[in-house]
């Protein structure tokens, strides 16, 4: 089993405030009525943090308790990647810093590392080539936050599908020469003709924060160019994700038909009921997270963590996690879960 990697376990952490479809209904000022937000959307309630929990906090806090739930000792971790969002206490601070001195990981050193919702599979992979490639790095932590709900004006139409945003924040623990639970292959794309299509438009050095904006400022994840943006995705997306997925399983040397457990994030219901039959899956071997809404990049650690809490994935499933991310990137890998 040398240089295989393996998920030694996993961490949550999730506000106790709830937006229920009601008040999203309600806060869209009538153009949403409360069962589309349900029923379209997917919508069942999203996830509200509270004036303790920070992007980097929580991402500690699901640290700490992935440290607890596999008894690993915050000594024994080489490597910290934070995958925590930009939109965090303090501008310019390493989230991966922060969660290091918060668990005492005294003998790790912290990234902090970026590509919005697509930022765990990615860090995964870096975690996995990182760990083959050098000697030093056996015990990698992954670990961060999310919060960007807090930018989005619910009277905007344009992000309707960016209603999800939600709060919360999710950890693994990986390990080198592993015997259980293989990270196996992944496949990435990006497409930088996306690249400025959505954003916070105030806060940054093209439009700093003003006096006069500073109340539209926090409220101001916007789409930038909304028709650009729709025609592209439309081309693209889907064919995208279907390619990276396919070559996650053929660098996994395994066939699509294997796959046994869908990680996704969520989006609207009638698209992922699409995606899931697609895949030859029912709607049994994935957890859509109408409960929850859109927690980021967490959305898979918080689907696999579900899953194995209610059984859905045993010894031998195969298991795919799948993300977007605007940017836009496009990301899935493979992990066999059990014993190798």
């Amino acid at each position: 089993m040398k240089n295989s990697i393996g998920i030694i376990g996993t961490g949550i952490y999730i506000p106790e405030g709830r937006m229920t479809a009601a008040e999203i209904a309600a806060a869209t000022g009538g153009r949403w009525t409360e069962e589309a937000i349900r029923e379209k959307l997917g919508i069942i309630s999203i996830v509200i943090p509270g004036p303790d929990d920070g992007t980097q906090e929580m991402g500690a806090r699901a640290a700490l308790d992935a440290l607890q739930r596999t008894g690993t000792d915050p000594a024994e971790i080489d490597l910290i990647l934070c995958i925590g969002e930009e939109w965090k206490e303090y501008p310019l601070t390493t989230s991966g810093i922060y969660i290091q001195e918060r668990i005492k990981a005294k003998n790790a050193w912290a990234i902090d590392i970026q590509q919005r919702c697509g930022t765990t599979v990615a860090a995964m992979k870096i975690a996995k080539d990182m760990m083959m490639a050098d000697p030093d790095i056996k015990t990698v932590l992954i670990a961060g936050g999310y919060r960007n709900g807090d930018f989005i004006d619910f009277k905007d139409p344009a992000v309707s599908f960016m209603y999800n945003l939600s709060a919360g924040a999710g950890a693994l623990i990986m390990k080198k020469d592993a015997r259980k639970n293989l990270l196996l292959g992944t496949h990435i794309i990006t497409d930088g003709a996306l690249s400025r299509d959505v954003g916070v438009e105030y806060g940054g050095t093209a439009k700093p924060i003003t006096p006069e904006n500073i109340h539209e400022a926090y409220k101001s994840l916007r789409v930038f160019d909304e028709k650009h943006m729709k025609d592209r995705l439309n081309e693209v997306s889907m064919n995208n994700w279907m390619l990276c997925i396919l070559e996650a399983f053929r660098k996994s040397e395994l066939p699509l038909s294997s796959l046994g457990y869908l990680a996704c994030l969520h989006f609207k219901r009638s698209m992922y009921v699409t995606m899931v039959e697609s895949l030859g899956l029912t709607m049994d071997q994935t957890i859509y997270l109408e409960e929850y809404g859109h927690i980021g990049q967490i959305d898979q650690i918080l689907s696999l963590h579900l899953a194995l809490e209610r059984g859905k994935i045993k010894d031998g499933t195969i298991i795919s996690m799948i993300a977007a991310g605007i940017g836009y990137s496009w990301s899935a890998n493979v992990i066999r879960w059990g014993q190798a």
